[in-house]
């Protein structure tokens, strides 16, 4: 079995705050990152759309149930947890660190990790895997505009620029590749590792270009120990309810052991992958790496609980699931 708990993610994102921070580009070398970043952007999700079968896209839709609330908990509970968390350390945090929290509470879930933790969980792999492909596509045009909803336009200008490059960058990529999958699937999934790493590289180079911009603009000056204390504490608080509401809620549901795990972990696991180049998207260089210091703690958390947790569900569980 792989051993989930050494994730190349977590060495990929601490190169990439590391070089961010001892070697943040600047000026011309800027420009190039990101537009790199852009390029590598539109490659992952043009890949995204290949290896999403759209059979799998229509499975889901069946199980309106499941899906459904699904949904509401991703991206709206979630989201409003988010703003109760912003409201409650405004004042205490900076304002862009705080505008994070609802960021990340309206991002989607992160397909590699739900559905692996799932497994080793004993849940429903196949409904894990529909529902994070079906959240990813929905996140992509609900998440901007639940961020602006939510009040956290405050980031900076999220004009008609910000939504062009969003259709022409993840929307006009998937796009093709749900078209031309049928040609092309097959080729992908064959190098299914590569594409694993595809998605690594792409989360850790967008996550370099926010943080690069954010120690151009003081961000280790700017947020004191205290502050990374508080922002770890509210980090874990958000983490827990996540996977207890999600749990539960999927209990209220009625649904099976096994589902309810698919549930859990569909539902708690917000994805960097969509949150990383979202942000380099809709924010200028500067703010970004601020708002997505939340993203990283929780990211970094949900990997470190999610082996744990999937072994405690699998040991209670185990006969029901497996």
């Amino acid at each position: 079995m792989i051993r989930l708990t050494r994730d190349p993610m977590l060495r990929l994102l601490a190169i990439a705050i590391l070089l961010a921070a001892f070697l943040p580009a600047s000026g011309a070398a800027r420009e190039i990152v990101q537009g790199a970043a852009y390029a590598a952007i539109f490659l992952l999700f043009l890949v995204n759309g290949i290896r999403v079968a759209r059979g799998d896209i229509l499975a889901g839709l069946q199980d309106w149930r499941f899906f459904v609330p699904l949904t509401v908990w991703v991206f709206l509970i979630m989201g409003g947890i988010g703003v109760i968390l912003a409201q409650t350390l405004s004042g205490v945090l900076p304002g862009l660190v705080i505008i994070g929290f609802i960021f990340l509470g309206v991002l989607p879930s992160t397909v590699q990790s739900a559905t692996s933790y799932s497994s080793l969980a004993g849940g429903n792999v196949a409904l894990s895997v529909i529902a994070a492909a079906l959240l990813t596509i929905v996140g992509i045009i609900a998440s901007p505009a639940l961020f602006v909803a939510f009040g956290g336009s405050g980031a900076g200008s999220l004009g008609w620029d910000a939504f062009r490059n969003i259709a022409v960058l993840l929307l006009l990529p998937l796009c093709i590749g749900l078209l031309v999958q049928d040609r092309f699937r097959p080729f992908v999934l064959q190098y299914k590792d590569a594409a694993t790493w595809l998605d690594r590289i792409v989360i850790a180079l967008a996550v370099y270009v926010a943080m690069a911009g954010a120690v151009s603009e003081g961000l280790w000056q700017r947020v004191t120990p205290t502050e990374w204390l508080i922002l770890a504490a509210a980090s874990v608080i958000y983490l827990a309810f996540a996977h207890y509401g999600a749990w539960m809620l999927s209990g209220a549901l009625a649904r099976s052991p096994e589902d309810r795990i698919a549930f859990t972990f569909a539902g708690a696991q917000k994805s960097a992958a969509i949150g990383a180049p979202l942000a380099a998207i809709l924010f200028p260089a500067g703010a970004a790496g601020f708002i997505i210091v939340p993203l990283l703690l929780y990211h970094l958390m949900q990997l470190v609980l999610a082996v744990p947790l999937a072994n405690h569900l699998r040991n209670r569980f185990g006969e029901a699931s497996v």
